[in-house]
């Protein structure tokens, strides 16, 4: 199957029955359960869209001739990146970039991981052809995925050899002649309960010793393997409709505690058995961590033009655009914006062919810009609210536009400056839901650990960067002797 239609991709989802729960009830039929049956259409749209538009969001497979998703592409060149970026922009564009776990996301990791030659072979020498393989078969087929990275938050301070339930933390308890047997538990598989497959990485921050070498695994089954099961949080789509809650209505992807009950994951899933040593150095020496941020960027360069959008439209709709503090704060979001596009530029024009033939992102901008931005977009939600202040919490629901008795009066008294009550509330809603909802608290917790704890992503990034030009550039200036008079 090339590239899939939405409707390809709902009637996968419903034939799999995978084992998804919520609300203390296990689901029959994910795509008509309320609680994801609108995320599920989102990614349906997401779907069609890339026919809608073939020519900028697929490709023709060298190995089959088929049209394929774009974001599967193993660049080859600047081009191939740049046309990558802006296939991930239309997808982030039709969501207002408010879904960060579209497929485009693990599609460039896959692409690494299947094109690294035999950095997985290092563990066993059929790992690399698996991942080869894997990489093939997502590409060709269209598969949605989701991840697990993490393990539960029991006791941070220990490794998890060292937790008093060696069976928490998902670990590999058997190795037999069909497989590897995984018991335990791992968090927070995002889309977990709406997607074709799973795919369990090793953590891009949190490095492991030998000890934990039982829980240290990479591999990928489908959602609806015996024994796994994905255990969802509260949903924050809570039926509304889009006029009243505009984001959780469309884009509620939901999180899920993922847990294998003695799951069987086949050899040829496997990608890494029993190596925290090589778990420690995938997604650096894949260069997965490269061609995700790219994506990640690109994503949030897009989240920043919805927001500032919205927060433009505000202004102007209560006449604070004249205002020179008001504008002061627009431009915050603004340089933040242009800020993003040049770490993009910069990424995508000093790119280079790495040791496996990819076209990668130069990677200190995008590693800049990840450090940065989930601080940052903590600093643009609060923007919003401080511009919307009580408008953000007198905003009627569409019902009370239509009651006769008081629809009137609400049209009267929740006009704008040049705009009636109706467009008004509408907009507030859009800024409420960005803001304050529970949608959007959501939104701002996960920017912030979207790549990890940002304050051990720091001082990483501190460890990491070459610091002696700088020092060199000081102590040259200390030692220059300008004390001659020239005559």
């Amino acid at each position: 199957m090339p590239a899939r239609t939405g409707e390809q991709y709902i009637q996968g989802i419903s034939k799999a029955k995978n084992n998804v729960w919520i609300h203390g009830e296990k689901v029959d039929d994910v795509p008509s359960h309320p609680a994801f049956r609108n995320i599920v259409r989102s990614i349906a749209n997401l779907y069609d869209l890339q026919h809608e538009k073939a020519d900028k969001m697929l490709y023709t497979s060298e190995q089959t001739g088929d049209k394929v998703g774009l974001s599967f592409i193993a660049p080859k060149t600047v081009d191939d990146l740049i046309r990558r970026r802006e296939m991930i922009s239309e997808w982030a564009g039709y969501t207002g970039g408010m879904m960060g776990r579209t497929p485009d996301y693990l599609n460039t990791s896959v692409m690494a991981f299947g094109t690294s030659g035999n950095f997985f072979a290092q563990n066993d020498p059929m790992f690399a052809e698996n991942a080869r393989k894997y990489y093939d078969y997502c590409r060709e087929n269209d598969i949605s995925l989701t991840h697990t990275l993490i393990h539960p938050q029991t006791n941070r301070s220990k490794k998890q050899s060292e937790q008093k339930d060696p069976y928490l933390s998902a670990r590999i308890v058997e190795k037999n002649k069909d497989g590897i047997v995984v018991k335990g538990a791992r968090l927070l598989a995002t889309l977990g309960g709406v997607t074709d497959e799973i795919v369990v990485f090793p953590s891009t921050l949190n490095k492991a010793s030998s000890e934990d070498d039982p829980y240290a695994m990479a591999f990928a089954i489908p959602n609806n393997t015996e024994g796994l099961k994905f255990l969802c949080r509260e949903s924050f789509d809570t039926g509304r409709s889009q006029w009243d809650h505009p984001l959780s209505s469309r884009f509620e992807e939901s999180d899920a505690i993922v847990v294998f009950d003695n799951v069987l994951v086949p050899w040829e899933r496997v990608f890494v058995s029993g190596s925290s040593d090589i778990c420690n150095r995938t997604y650096v020496e894949t260069n997965a961590i490269v061609h995700m941020a790219h994506q990640v960027i690109a994503k949030n360069t897009v989240k920043t033009e919805f927001v500032l959008g919205v927060i433009l439209n505000m202004m102007e709709s209560i006449g604070i655009d004249v205002f020179p503090h008001v504008k002061e704060k627009a431009s915050e979001v603004m340089l933040i914006l242009e800020t993003m596009r040049s770490h993009l530029y910069r990424a995508e024009h000093n790119a280079s062919i790495d040791k496996y033939g990819n076209m990668t992102p130069d990677f200190a901008p995008l590693n800049a810009a990840r450090n940065w931005y989930p601080k940052m977009y903590q600093r643009i939600v609060e923007i919003v609210k401080i511009l919307g202040a009580s408008g953000l919490m007198g905003i009627p629901t569409e019902a009370d536009f239509n009651a006769d008795d008081i629809g009137e009066l609400v049209h009267r008294y929740t006009q704008g400056a040049n705009i009636d009550g109706y467009e008004r509330t509408q907009l507030f809603r859009l800024a409420w839901d960005i803001s304050i909802s529970t949608f959007g608290g959501r939104q701002a917790l996960y920017e912030y650990y979207f790549f990890g704890d940002p304050a051990r992503m720091s001082n990483i990034y501190y460890d990491q960067f070459n610091k002696e030009p700088y020092k060199a550039m000081v102590k040259d200036f200390l030692q220059r002797d300008e004390s001659r008079v020239l005559s």
